[in-house]
């Protein structure tokens, strides 16, 4: 097992910045998420450690050894791809054993190496089938036997649940949470959907632009976000923006309607993020402010409520018997102690 360093490294291709100056240590046996919109640089760091792209400046460490030098095959990664990359013309069996085969490893131990491996994925009664003849799931299992057996010092998983369906992707995550604790490898798991970072993951690495914009537990990510960007792509729904002013500690909307004491002072422009599950409705006047229903969604565990406030929208979960009419009035009230302000110039966080 081996540590992951990546000291201020950047990626260019001409005058277009794929990784900007970054910094990253990823600590032996941790999970890590590289998470982000496409486009943002996670993938492109993957790819720097796994020595498929090579860093315009700054060093990858693994372990007590600086691989920026070493071959692909010299530096002890195993990928998992989005797409399998599996040899449809080999058996199961033959795909999980070629790592092994190309290194020249006995028959004898190659035999032990792949049932090993295929059992921690489920997949012993499978070792004679072709790739065609799997399902989604069993060809991802197949991918990930392939990187199992090679026992390899770091987990390279590049959107690896992206081309299942939606039933299945929530079933694999539970079974790469399993892997993750059974085999205690440093993993480093790049993905642009949120709720697979937020169940998966020992730590986010939430990326823009090349840019880690914070780095955390999922908790730390998802109760204590340091920007706007991060506060609206972590949560599902996305955390309600609300554009407003603070007048002498007061949240005023762009409608006028005070809130609640959010902080201290006058700041003409200010942004109040609020979680959807952390805004009660309630009948007009008895909240903090009314809004006009835009839409109201049952998804059966609860309903989600769009309301309209001025020209922005705001969404509230309630109960999931609750019913209003398009058009009627609501009140909503906001937790106090679940409030964020946000600075729309800088987009930073405004602590008090």
């Amino acid at each position: 097992m081996a540590s992951v360093s990546l000291k201020q490294i950047t990626k260019r291709w001409g005058e277009v910045v794929g990784v900007d100056n970054q910094s990253l240590e990823i600590r032996d046996k941790e999970f890590l998420v590289l998470l982000g919109p496409s486009g943002c640089g996670k993938t492109t760091t993957m790819r720097m450690i796994a020595g498929l792209e090579t860093p315009t400046q700054g060093e990858i460490w693994i372990g007590d050894r600086m691989v920026n030098d070493d071959l692909p095959k010299d530096r002890d990664v195993a990928m998992v791809f989005q797409n399998y990359g599996l040899y449809p013309h080999m058996t199961v069996y033959d795909n999980i054993a070629y790592p092994l085969k190309i290194r020249k490893t006995p028959k004898r131990e190659i035999r032990t190496r792949v049932q090993s491996a295929a059992a921690v994925v489920e997949l012993n009664d499978l070792l004679d089938r072709k790739p065609k003849a799997l399902s989604g799931g069993q060809r991802q299992r197949v991918a990930l036997a392939r990187a199992i057996v090679r026992t390899p010092k770091v987990f390279l998983l590049d959107e690896p649940l992206s081309n299942l369906d939606a039933k299945l992707r929530v079933s694999m995550r539970a079974e790469l949470k399993h892997l993750s604790h059974q085999l205690q490898i440093t993993t480093v798991y790049v993905t642009h959907d949120q709720i697979e970072a937020m169940t998966l993951a020992d730590r986010v690495a939430v990326m823009n632009q090349g840019v880690i914009q914070q780095l955390g537990t999922p908790d730390e990510i998802y109760n204590d976000p340091a920007s706007l960007f991060v506060a609206g792509f972590i949560g599902s729904p996305a955390m309600n923006l609300i554009e407003g002013r603070l007048d002498q500690g007061w949240f005023v909307t762009a409608d006028g309607q005070k809130v609640i004491p959010v902080g201290n002072g006058t700041i003409e422009r200010v942004v109040l993020g609020a979680r959807s599950e952390d805004v009660a409705i309630t009948e007009p006047g008895e909240g903090h402010i009314d809004v006009i229903v835009y839409a109201l969604e049952n998804t059966g565990e609860h309903v989600l409520l769009t309301g309209q406030l001025g020209h922005q929208r705001v969404m509230a979960k309630g109960d999931r018997h609750l019913r209003k009419a398009i058009d009627a009035t609501v009140g909503l009230q906001f937790l106090s102690d679940r409030l964020y302000v946000f600075d729309p110039e800088t987009e930073q966080r405004i602590r008090f």
